[in-house]
C-alpha cells in the first residue's frame, strides 16, 4: 500500500511518522475559499476534500499500486467566527487576546481517497475539540508572538509547541487540535481498504 499526504504541514507529517507510516508528501494546489456563514465543520470538510481531489486528479493516471491519499484542513472558531492564520503581529495579538480566558473550538476535516484496481472509494469526516485558554497577560501574549510561532497557525497558536502553556484544558482529541485526528484516520483507512 502506498500512502500520500496531501499536505505540506510539518505537524501532520510528524503525526504520521509517529505511527511509523511511510508516506510521500504532495502538496495540493486547491482553492481554499469558502462562502461566508458556512459552519466551520463544513468548511474544513469541503477544503480537505478539495485538497485530496486536487492531488488525486493530478496523479490518478500514473498510479500503479493501491494508494491512499490523506488530506486535511484545520481551523479555529471563536463564537462561530473563523480565525485563520494571522496576517501580521497585530492580528495575532487580537486573536490571542480574544481567546484569552475563554473556550473556543478547533475543527479538522479529513478526506481519505483509496485508489485500487477495483476502483476508487473515499470518505470525508470532521472532528472537533474544545480548547479552554487561561487568562493571558498582555506581556506574555507579546512574548509569545515574538517567538514567531503564531504566524503560520490558525488561531495564532500551536498547542503542541510553546502554545501548550496557553491552554488550561481540552475536551476532545488532542490530535484534532494539532491537525490530524490520527485514530480516526487509521480506522478510516482500515474501513476503506478492507
Amino acid at each position: 500500500m502506498k500512502y500520500i499526504l496531501a499536505s505540506g504541514s510539518p505537524r501532520r507529517q510528524a503525526l504520521l511518522k509517529q505511527i511509523d507510516m511511510e508516506f510521500e508528501v504532495m502538496t495540493a494546489d486547491a482553492d481554499e475559499s469558502y462562502t461566508e456563514g458556512t459552519p466551520p465543520d463544513e468548511i474544513v470538510a469541503q477544503l480537505s476534500r478539495r485538497k485530496g481531489l486536487a492531488v488525486y486528479d493530478r496523479i490518478k493516471n500514473t498510479l500503479k499500486e493501491d494508494t491512499v491519499i490523506i488530506s486535511a484542513d484545520t481551523l479555529v472558531a471563536l463564537d462561530k467566527k473563523v480565525l485563520g492564520k494571522p496576517k501580521d503581529e497585530d492580528e495575532a495579538f487580537k486573536m490571542l487576546s480574544a481567546l484569552s480566558g475563554r473556550s473556543h473550538f478547533v475543527y479538522t476535516g479529513v478526506t481519505l481517497i483509496y485508489h485500487s484496481k477495483n476502483g476508487v472509494k473515499d470518505m470525508t469526516f470532521t472532528d472537533g475539540a474544545e480548547v479552554f485558554f487561561r487568562s493571558l497577560e498582555e506581556s506574555e501574549i507579546r512574548a509569545y508572538i515574538a517567538t514567531g510561532e503564531p504566524m503560520d497557525k490558525a488561531g495564532a497558536y500551536g498547542i503542541q509547541e510553546r502554545g501548550a502553556v496557553l491552554a488550561e484544558k481540552i475536551h476532545g482529541d488532542f490530535y484534532t487540535i494539532v491537525g490530524l485526528p490520527i485514530v480516526r484516520v487509521v480506522t478510516g483507512i482500515r474501513e476503506l481498504t478492507k
